[in-house]
């Protein structure tokens, strides 16, 4: 089997960092393979049908050890856990975190970009590694992998956590009669890859954003976020000296704001005047020399 010497470079990184030696490299290689590098080869040659077949290997490892771990719960609160855990968002932290981006094979297309479908890419390799694992090592080489690196983010916090964030923010806001909407404001990536940025809005005002495979997603992490941050935003669950201070500095913001504006007017003004009055002082001049030539 002949590699790239940038196949075998990154393959030979992603053992490093999985502490893992395949016996079949070409899974661990498609694992890593982003589509664009594979345009008019077999589907297998990148990561899209392993992460398949990932995703739910590793919803199982995540929702046995819930189960184990949280005997006190019920089924709402682990399905939360579970969610929250193998989410876009959190499936590419972690793969961040490990230095996935380094090992992920782009193809020419994705050059320039600026890898803009980094985020979905990585939640993707991090399924489709999980796979690869499974496939030359069996279930025990997914689970340890798994347990590594993704289950230490596991906590009972979790499942406070709503399993529908834009409900709960819905249902939050609207007790200050506020209604949130949603906005897409980017879409990044390939046909085959996108990745998507929604902002949460309150009438005008924008509030967080989000990103996901889908716009459903993106929506769903941004109201999760916006959630996080609402006493940010809108000043609730402070206490009242807390909301004290957060007026005052938005008030003494405002104030700096508009002193600021008034002086940029006030500059305008008189850079304004200057020029009306130069314009006048030349046109004054000319009238002069029309004058004296005529008399002469």
């Amino acid at each position: 089997m002949t590699f790239t010497e940038e196949q075998a470079s990154k393959l030979q990184r992603a053992e490093e960092v999985l502490g893992y030696s395949f016996s079949n490299k070409q899974l661990i290689l498609s694992a890593i393979t982003h589509p664009s590098a594979t345009e008019g080869r077999a589907v297998k040659y990148s990561y899209e049908r392993l992460e398949f077949l990932g995703d739910s290997i590793l919803g199982a490892i995540v929702a046995d050890v819930a189960f184990e771990r949280f005997h006190e719960l019920d089924e709402g609160g682990l399905t939360r856990i579970k969610v929250a855990l193998v989410s876009g968002a959190s499936l590419s932290d972690v793969a961040s975190g490990l230095g996935f981006a380094d090992i992920i094979v782009f193809g020419s297309s994705e050059t320039g970009t600026g890898k803009r479908g980094l985020h979905s890419a990585l939640e993707n390799v991090y399924e489709a590694v999980v796979a690869a694992l499974y496939l030359d090592g069996g279930i025990d080489a997914a689970v340890k992998f798994v347990r590594r690196t993704l289950i230490p983010h596991m906590s009972l916090d979790l499942a406070a956590q709503p399993e529908n964030p834009k409900s709960a923010l819905q249902e939050k806001l609207q007790e200050g009669g506020i209604t949130p909407t949603y906005k897409l404001i980017e879409t990044q990536g390939p046909p085959h890859d996108r990745t998507f940025v929604a902002q949460v809005y309150a009438g005008d005002q924008g509030l967080a954003r989000g990103t996901g495979r889908t716009k459903k997603e993106a929506e769903s992490q941004a109201a999760k976020s916006t959630l996080a941050r609402l006493g940010e935003f809108f000043g609730l669950g402070l206490t009242e000296e807390e909301r004290a201070a957060k007026e005052k500095a938005a008030a003494q913001a405002k104030a700096e704001k508009a002193a600021a504006r008034a002086a940029k007017e006030e500059a305008a003004a008189h850079a304004k005047a200057e020029k009306a009055s130069e314009r006048a002082r030349i046109k004054a001049e000319k009238e002069a020399a029309r004058l004296q030539k005529k008399q002469g």
